[in-house]
């Protein structure tokens, strides 16, 4: 394994020592020559490396790897170090610190420098040239093919063979069973094939052969084949050969490709065959594609099958494209905790035997090495089976890793030898250097990659580094060597525990020369003298230091490339960083650091840039703007005021850049963002208004930066004077039609420029604060609009056609529209076509909008995918324009009533809160069966809820919530008629609500019920508790407000059998002098709250009868004086917790450990005082 890793070190070194000695520096004067020399040495090495992986086995040559591959870290440094100085030549000469520039550097004015590197050149080539003459005591000769020079994969896999032979396939089943059924369908196509796929040691071989030996398979074909692939560049001939040994079971002793093939068809003519072939690497098309070919011209029955198992996608996706299979690829996921249980258990006890103590104890450690690969699980299982209990559980704590790793790491093994080019491997090692379980950014990850030489310029400067970065990553995904995770907001990689600890082990391999890498972390930090052990030749360093970073502790490490420091004590950057003339990539974002040295813009190789936002207190360094090779400034700050680096034009490399602050200064200027062409990700332009007109905004050329995804335009917030500068201005900044997203803030214009037409590719737009905005920009034709937002729009009165996109002439078409509906459906147009999500706020005089049913009506569908609509602070409006899933409506004072139109019976949430003269709803049949969730929340003037003298079905409402609606007085409760789907009723202040009743018969699936004052209600109208079998939480504050009568009239015989009743909390009266005794039988509460039962002095015996009770909690009950006997608290077993809240008689407390206490005692036993503080904060 070691040597595998060295030889990619190597590999990966000389074409960084190819790609150094080639570039740029080779233009120094008195140092071509020798340049040339070791460009050439490096290249026949470099094919030399193409035979050497076969050859680790002679004498010497491991030897001969480690002195390689210290020659070529030299080299790197050296050439490193001229290049470094071509960057400070560039700089100077930009900078115009001389009259007169040589082409040579200042660096080499003393003839002793010159001396020195020049003497330094000239013995790395007499060592290479040493070491290249070396190579041919092995019997090595160099191929100069670069692609020769990658370590043939073909010999590490071809010792991997398979056979068809069933083994045990625990928690395969449904998987065996679906692909069994499609190999049994009939099928009209002479060969078809599934391509099972997924990463290494899920289990894709044992299912292959659990389907081939399936006895429904047997009848279905007259020949089964199985064949073992496990090479990355197999022949054909090998394929065909293959086939032919397992159908005659003899050795294929002809090369002839006629011969074999005829044979291979006098076997399978007439017949149905199934073949299977396991593990394949190779996705060249035209391979397969001649494969597959000659297969199906060999014989023509209709029904074969090919089941074929891959670990690569590619590889899926080229063999369903050729046969034209509709199915896809078949993706093998893990197997569940349970499954991998089960293995585990088959192997460590025999059938019917219970899981050991000492095993179900491990389970959730096991588990989680497991992570769903059934080969961990069964290496573990047998690893335990094979040693006595008493070690179990050290086994799984210090040395179940190296036990079980071997197999593992042959399967591992494979996929990493399969990596090309070299690179790739090195990337893969690299990620080990993040603890486990790390969640890993894309951006970070290739950042890192370039900063340690793994990511080469592209030599025909057609491709960024990064995007030669993105297709590694996508390599180590295709290889299932990395796991992509996808989540809503956020995308990230993460590494297996057991794929971590394989790459660990070759990220500094023991045979290696050099200790390139090392991560020192810990949460309390180290001290700074541990740093003297870490050799000095180390590239990347990840360091979290207690007590700061030294000037001296810097400069122990000048090789460095790459450089985190971390901890709140690391508060200040020495000097001496502007020493690491090698440094790429520095990141204190998690650190102390609150400013930047002047040295650090002596870092002319500096790509990476990062830290924490918000962190710079006395802003940027002056000469920032030396720093030519910065490609990425991770760092973003609000402070529109932040003074921007100066001359930022020069940074010609710069990709991320999150904001640019806009200043009247010299060099400052919107001019500089011109120069810099490969800006992509988001940028947030800010001062805007400091911008002279439309040329001077031109300057930015937005348009010519295709990589832009975000803008955001700012100008100064704060009422400002009115003219025709900011149009000016927001016409100049035209972005690229890649855009996606777009934020406009403060822009005092009138109206918005027609390049917003342009944007094909715009899915977000967000238009706020635009006070003196008197019309909307088109958007209606927009095509990949999918959020739009439009907040605080002051000056916009009425929403219409130019909002939509229609013009005067579709007006026409509408009218004729009219009169010829039957002819205009050809003609129909789609407006906002992907809107899926519109916000209206604060528009204070929007008094009308077209509504959407006006404009379809005629010659168009608008908004046919919108999900979520909006509407909140526009007191002035009186309609809705359209109606959607998700409905959301607040603070519209002006509104009467909400009109449903065409999409209503598709409405699944509907919200509605402070319209202050909202009178009506529309009639819940409208909404069909789609309603889900209904929230109506401050509307005083609302009279009623769904009484309209008819059934109103709502069988998919799952939450109804109704708060403060003052005018309310009836709930119909026909509303709740075969309401069977909901599980949330909530009915609170609504202080003349008089008609409501419910039984629950017809809520089976109730869990959570809350009536809160609305003390016009009597307790009676609630029945059906009994059969309220998911009831868990029930807070009736308001019928117990009423006489004794009431209270008994309530149906305590059924609550008493809703057994999942889990919390109750009643509200009384002052003048309440009784419990209702009925609460004694409902054991099963675990809280219990008794609020406002003012006339209550001593808290009945039975309440020790609440065995399940955990919480009991006593607010406002003003007489009470006793909490129960001693006794009956002390059988509330589970108790933890008895809240007080002003109960200003109750000087009793309660706690498990102490029983019945009085208040003063916690203050008055200074002994105490310490455990009962504990006390009280685990109780309250």
């Amino acid at each position: 394994m070691a040597d595998t890793a060295i030889s990619a070190t190597i590999q990966v070194a000389l074409e960084t020592v190819i790609s150094l000695s080639a570039d740029r520096v080779s233009l120094v004067l008195g140092f071509r020559e020798e340049l040339k020399r070791i460009c050439n040495t490096a290249e026949t090495i470099r094919g030399i490396l193409a035979h050497a992986d076969g050859k680790m086995h002679i004498p010497g040559m491991k030897n001969w790897l480690k002195q390689l591959e210290g020659e070529l870290f030299e080299v790197e440094n050296v050439l490193d170090e001229l290049n470094y100085e071509t960057l400070r030549r560039e700089v100077k000469y930009r900078n115009k610190l001389k009259k007169k520039v040589c082409f040579f550097f200042s660096y080499f004015n003393t003839i002793g420098s010159r001396s020195r590197l020049a003497s330094k050149i000239r013995e790395i080539n007499r060592n290479l040239e040493r070491i290249n003459q070396e190579a041919n005591n092995f019997g090595v000769v160099s191929q100069f093919h670069i692609e020769a020079s990658l370590p043939a994969a073909s010999g590490a896999t071809a010792s991997r063979q398979t056979d068809s032979i069933r083994v045990p396939n625990v928690g395969r089943v449904d998987d065996e069973s679906k692909i069994v059924d499609m190999l049994s369908s009939p099928s009209e196509k002479v060969l078809s094939v599934i391509p099972i796929t997924g990463p290494g040691g899920l289990g894709k071989t044992t299912l292959a052969k659990s389907v081939y030996n399936n006895p429904k398979i047997d009848g279905h074909f007259g020949q089964k084949i199985w064949v073992c692939v496990a090479k990355e560049h197999i022949k054909i001939m090998e394929l065909f050969k293959l086939i032919l040994v397992q159908l005659t079971r003899e050795e294929v002793k002809v090369d002839n490709r006629e011969v074999i093939v005829k044979e291979i068809g006098e076997k399978l003519k007439g017949k149905k065959y199934f073949l299977v072939l396991d593990d394949v690497w190779n996705h060249d098309q035209g391979l397969w594609s001649d494969y597959f070919n000659t297969l199906m011209g060999l014989n023509e029955t209709k029904g074969s099958w090919c089941l074929l198992t891959t670990r690569l996608k590619p590889v899926a996706d080229v063999v369903c494209t050729h046969l034209k299979m509709n199915s896809g690829p078949y993706f093998l996921g893990k197997l569940s905790g349970d499954e991998c249980w089960s293995i585990i258990k088959g192997k460590v006890m025999s059938a019917g035997e219970e899981v050991p103590e000492e095993l179900e104890a491990l389970k959730k450690q096991i588990l989680g090495r497991c992570d769903g690969l059934p080969l961990a699980a069964s290496l573990i299982g047998g690893l335990l089976l094979n040693n006595r209990r008493e070690k179990w559980h050290s086994i799984v704590q210090e040395s179940l890793l190296d036990e079980c790793q071997s197999e593992i790491d042959q399967i591992l093994k494979v996929s990493f030898d399969h990596l090309s080019p070299a690179s790739v491997k090195k990337c893969f090692a690299y990620c080990s250097i993040f603890p486990k379980d790390t969640e890993l950014k894309q951006d970070l990850l290739i950042e890192l990659w370039m900063a340690e030489g793994f990511v080469q310029p592209d030599r025909q400067n057609q491709r960024l580094m990064e995007e030669i970065g993105g297709d590694y990553l996508r390599i180590l995904l295709q290889n299932s060597l990395l796991e992509k995770v996808e989540e809503y907001w956020r995308t990230y990689y993460k590494m297996h525990d057991l794929v971590h600890d394989f790459a660990k082990s070759i990220l500094n391999p023991k045979g290696s020369s050099q200790d390139g890498y090392l991560a020192l972390d810990s949460s309390k930090g180290l001290a700074e003298n541990t740093t003297r052990t870490i050799p000095a030749s180390i590239h990347t360093l990840f360091l979290h230091l207690e007590g700061g970073v030294s000037t001296d502790m810097l400069l122990r490490f000048k090789c460095l490339h790459v450089l985190r420091l971390y901890g709140d004590d690391v508060k200040f950057l020495p000097s001496s960083i502007g020493k690491l003339l090698h440094l790429r990539l520095l990141d204190i974002s998690y650190s102390g650091i609150r400013s930047l040295p002047e040295s650090l813009c002596k870092l002319y190789n500096l790509q990476t840039l990062t830290m924490r936002d918000y962190a710079l207190e006395g802003g940027f360094p002056k000469r920032m703007s030396d720093l030519i090779s910065l490609r990425h400034l991770n760092y973003y700050h609000d402070d529109a005021k932040l003074k921007m680096p100066a001359q930022m034009g020069r940074l010609t490399c710069l990709q991320t850049l999150r904001f640019f602050n806009v200043s009247q200064e010299k060099g400052r200027g919107i001019e500089e963002l011109g120069t810099l062409k490969y800006l992509k990700g988001s940028l947030e332009i800010r001062n805007l208004g400091l911008v002279k007109g439309k040329e001077a905004a031109k300057q930015a050329k937005l348009f010519e930066k295709p990589d832009l995804s975000r803008l955001v335009f700012k100008w100064e917030s704060g009422d400002r004077e009115s003219d025709n500068r900011d149009e000016d201005v927001l016409e100049g900044l035209q972005p690229h039609p890649n855009l996606q997203r777009l934020e406009i803030r403060y822009f005092m214009g009138n109206k918005f420029p027609q390049w917003f037409m342009n944007l094909s590719k715009l899915e977000t737009l967000r238009i706020r604060k635009c006070k003196r905005c008197s019309e909307l920009p088109s958007l209606g034709q927009l095509p990949s609009l999918k959020i739009l937002y439009l907040e605080g729009l002051d000056n916009i009165r009425f929403i219409g056609d130019e909002f939509y996109g229609i013009t005067a002439n579709e007006e026409e078409e509408e009218e004729e529209g009219r009169s010829r509906a039957s002819g205009s459906i050809s003609r129909r147009r789609k407006f906002f076509p992907a809107l899926e999500v519109l916000y209206v706020e604060y528009m204070e005089n929007l008094v009308e909008w077209k509504d959407a049913d006006q404009v379809r009506s005629t010659v168009a569908d608008v908004f046919p995918m919108l999900r979520n609509l909006s509407i909140e602070g526009c007191p002035q409006l009186t309609a809705l324009p359209c109606s959607c899933k998700i409905l959301d409506v607040g603070n519209c004072g002006n509104l009467t009533s909400i009109k449903m139109g065409y999409g209503t019976a598709s409405i699944e949430q509907l919200s509605i809160g402070y319209c202050d003269n909202l009178r009506e709803l529309p009639d819940l049949d409208l909404f069909g069966s789609s309603l889900q969730h209904l929230t109506i929340v401050g509307c005083p003037r609302l009279i009623s809820l769904g009484v309209n003298g008819q059934k109103c079905p709502l069988p998919c409402l799952v939450k109804l919530s109704i708060v403060e609606c003052d005018g309310l007085t009836a709930i119909s409760d026909k509303m709740f008629q075969s309401c069977r789907s909901l599980r949330s009723l909530s009915v609170e202040c609504c202080p003349n609500l008089v008609s409501f009743s419910l039984n629950l018969q017809e809520t089976p699936s109730l869990e959570r019920f809350i009536l809160d004052n609305c003390p016009k209600l009597i307790p009676h109208s609630f029945k059906g508790f009994a059969f309220a079998t998911s009831l868990r939480e029930l807070r009736i504050n308001s019928p117990f407000s009423s006489d004794d009568s009431s209270v008994d009239d309530f149906d305590w015989s059924g609550l008493r059998s809703a057994s999942t009743l889990r919390e109750l909390r009643l509200r009384g009266l002052p003048h309440t002098e009784s419990l209702p005794h009925q609460l004694q039988y409902l054991t099963t509460l675990t809280s219990l709250t008794l609020h406002n039962f003012g006339g209550i002095r001593v808290l009945p015996d039975w309440i020790g009868n609440l065995v399940s009770l955990e919480t009991l909690e006593l607010w406002d009950c003003d007489k009470l004086q006793s909490l129960p006997p001693e006794a009956a608290m002390r059988r509330l077993t589970k108790l933890t917790c008895v809240d007080v809240l002003d109960c200003p008689l109750l000087r009793q407390r309660y706690t498990p450990q102490r029983g019945i206490y009085l208040e003063e005692e916690i203050s008055s036993d200074p002994a105490s005082s310490e455990s009962e503080e504990e006390e009280s904060t685990t109780m309250n």
